[in-house]
């Protein structure tokens, strides 16, 4: 057998389109297939028969058989499928994995370290983790259709429509290895669905007939990432979308034709130094303004005026300052007046009415005096009035203004007083409307609403398993920072805590950092971690987004340092208050929240009793010279946010907060997980913590999936990661 034992490709021509294989033959009569383009990894074969001279087997997931017989350096044989029979010939070949899978746990390691969680618990992982049965339902423009996603029996989440009169469905989108992203209707007769390679991020775009028919890839471009602008809902056969199709490293917008794929540049980017940021179209299609950046730090705005033929220079402003237009104000006869985000004359975030053409505010439209206001909905079969605006403080804040929406919220609070609810669908005609409800202890369900009626009527639990009743509190929190600044944040405490009793914590930082941060509602990871008796605590930290332009811009060339600061002033915050077991605390984020962890590790060793390092940067220095060909625009702003390698004391400083390179003061027990693929956090980053640790004698388990990205969205991967990650934490911290 030794003879035969090897890696070996070959391409499956199947007429229309041609399939990479990868067949993997190792001692023990053990049998796996790649398929690289669909994402599939390690697909395990069965009835393998294998000799030196011949090989057998059989791959139930995609019913199929292979015999085959060698010769010289390759095995010529045939496929079976179905009823074809397809010759096919796998050459011997070297193949390379991402990273160093030396370094990699083995499936029996990561079995064993996920079985030391011992315990009765009433919800398992799964519970948790798995995807729902039934999700992301959808109306069409016209409301004829319901649009939803259904998993099958092997956790493929294919997407159905079905004609909401006669009931009849059909299966539009087939999800095979290659994980649906996303999907929406363009018109009421076709639907478009993002793919990516692994996880890789470059996204094509697909569109497809109600009925199924016409699937095509709008964008069947190697290696480049393409994104939906505008919808040109008063162009049904047409989309924008943005793609970095002639320059990886700048964004260009196409018009593209949904049935043909046929597209048309309607700009072109030609300052890939300066690259477009933005790009503001109107609701015909017209490119009106753009954003780009200028000097690497400053962002300007063009526009043209309504009957100019050129674009003028606007302003240009620190690129960390706002000035966002949200919506053209198509109610007003002047069509140079938009709803426009801003903090160029405040500290906080507000809504204006602006004048590009006179260069002036007509009004305020709506501002909040702690938190950024962000939320606006308009009514475009009502002529485009305002129907409600809103912010998110410690929950999301909607404050309804037209007539019509004050009435919806009413029959909606009626209903729904405690939860937050959102719209996540409507028809055309504004007449129904598919809401989502949700809260801290509920998953979700959806509902429908008529407008004209009041009625509501349940359409789907998406979490079903999860009762109410069982599930934690997430509770807002804010305290002092130890320099005098106003945090906010969120403690999810299990029951035993909030019957008086010292519990141990997960401390969970956000990734990001800028601009991003945690909010209120349902948690699946918290949930999973309050029903093992651990709380958990999130602290939106100087950087995040949402408090104003002086606590974003406060947190720059902080990180690992004040930023950390700021976790651990949280963390003491929460033992102050009687809730946690001071003894018994582990650390846990994933991208800069990974790096959070590893340098909480590093900068209070005695704070935390173990950590989790998801997708997370080890050193700063590697963790810029790898930025995707996209990023490399923005380096002089990750500059200002990180730290400016090119300054002396600024790149001693990023030494001194790159975790890799103060490992000497890690002596907690850490695990790290990654995906192989992920195109912004490098598995390097982690393979370099792995093998420094592992050097200085550090048991570190290990978990790797070479068919995901950064972080893990398929199903059984997360199951599997926070199944390990659960028996690491119960052997740290019970």
């Amino acid at each position: 057998m030794k003879d035969i034992i090897g890696d070996y490709k070959a391409v499956l021509d199947l007429g229309e389109m041609q399939l990479d294989l990868v067949l993997h033959i190792v001692e023990n009569n053990i049998v796996t297939l790649d398929l690289p383009s669909q994402g599939a990894m390690g697909i395990e074969a069965s009835n393998i028969v294998v000799s030196n001279e011949s090989i057998d087997f059989s791959i139930t997931a995609m019913q199929m058989s292979f015999s085959g017989k060698k010769a010289g350096d390759s095995i010529e044989g045939t496929i079976k499928q179905m009823e074809q029979e397809i010759a096919i010939v796998f050459e011997k070949a070297v193949i390379t994995l991402p990273g160093n899978p030396s370094l990699v746990s083995s499936e029996e390691e990561l079995i064993a370290l996920a079985n030391k969680e011992q315990g009765n618990y009433k919800y398992k992982v799964e519970d948790y983790f798995q995807r729902p049965t039934s999700s992301s339902f959808q109306l069409s423009p016209n409301g004829k259709y319901l649009s939803y996603r259904e998993k099958d029996e092997k956790n493929k989440r294919h997407v159905y429509v079905k004609e909401i009169e006669s009931g009849k469905v059909i299966r539009v989108i087939e999800e095979g290895e290659e994980l649906v992203r996303g999907y929406g209707w363009i018109n009421d007769d076709r639907l478009a669905y993002m793919m990516d390679n692994g996880g890789d991020e470059n996204y094509h775009i697909y569109a497809v007939n109600v009925d199924g028919t016409n699937n095509i890839d709008l964008t069947p471009f190697d290696k480049v990432q393409a994104g939906i602008l505008n919808m040109l809902k008063e162009q049904k056969d047409y989309i924008i979308i943005s793609m970095n199709l002639e320059n990886a490293q700048i964004f260009e917008p196409y018009k593209i034709n949904i049935n043909t794929g046929e597209y048309v540049k309607l700009f072109t980017n030609d300052d890939p130094a300066n690259p477009v940021a933005g790009y503001d179209f109107d609701k015909d299609g017209n490119l009106r303004g753009y954003s780009k950046m200028f000097n690497g730090v400053q962002t300007q705005y063009y526009y043209k005026v309504e009957g100019s033929t050129t674009y003028e220079l606007f302003h240009t402003i620190n690129w960390s300052d706002t000035f966002s237009l949200m919506a053209f104000n198509y109610a007003s006869t002047n069509k140079d007046e938009a709803y426009v985000l801003t903090n160029l004359d405040s500290d906080k975030q507000r809504i204006v009415l602006y004048d590009f053409k006179t260069k002036t505010v007509v009004k305020e439209v709506y501002a909040n005096e702690e938190y950024d206001a962000s939320i606006i909905g308009l009514s475009r079969n009502r002529n485009w009035e305002i129907d409600y605006l809103g912010y998110e403080g410690e929950k999301v804040v909607i404050e309804p203004v037209s007539d019509t929406f004050k009435k919806i919220s009413t029959d909606l609070e009626k209903h729904f007083a405690g939860y937050e609810y959102s719209i996540a669908a409507k028809t055309e005609k504004e007449d129904r409307y598919l809401i989502i409800v949700q809260s801290d202890k509920l998953y979700g369900k959806y509902y429908n609403y008529d407008k004209e009626t009041g009625n509501v009527s349940l359409l789907y639990d998406l979490m079903p398993q999860l009762k109410e009743e069982d599930m934690a509190e997430m509770l807002p929190i804010s305290f002092m920072s130890r320099d005098g600044i106003k945090l906010h944040g969120y403690i999810t405490l299990p029951k035993s805590a909030k019957d008086g009793n010292k519990v141990p914590l997960i401390v969970n930082p956000h990734g990001g950092p800028q601009g991003i941060r945690d909010s209120w509602g349902f948690n699946p990871e918290t949930q999973l971690f309050a029903s093992r008796g651990y709380a958990t605590l999130q602290v939106n930290f100087r950087i995040s987004g949402g408090y104003g332009k002086e606590f974003f811009t406060s947190g720059f060339k902080q990180i690992g340092r004040k930023v950390m600061d700021d976790v651990e002033d949280g963390v003491h915050y929460v033992i102050e208050q009687g809730w946690v077991d001071a003894s018994k605390i582990a650390i846990y984020g994933a991208s800069h929240g990974g790096y959070a962890t590893l340098m909480g590790l590093v900068k209070t060793p005695d704070l935390y009793t173990c950590g989790i390092d998801y997708v997370g940067v080890s050193s700063i220095f590697t963790f810029f010279e790898s930025f995707p060909e996209y990023w490399k625009p923005y380096k002089d702003m990750v500059k200002e946010i990180w730290y400016d390698l090119d300054n002396e004391e600024e790149r001693e400083i990023a030494r001194e907060v790159s975790p890799v390179y103060q490992l000497h003061k890690i002596n907690k027990p850490l695990f790290v997980v990654q995906g192989a693929n992920d195109p912004r956090v490098k598995i390097a980053e982690s393979d370099q913590i792995v093998e420094a640790l592992r050097q200085r004698g550090f048991e570190v388990p290990y978990m790797v999936k070479y068919d995901e990205g950064h972080g893990f969205a398929k199903e059984e991967n997360s199951i599997a990661f926070y199944k390990c990650m659960m028996g690491f934490v119960s052997e740290h911290l019970k």
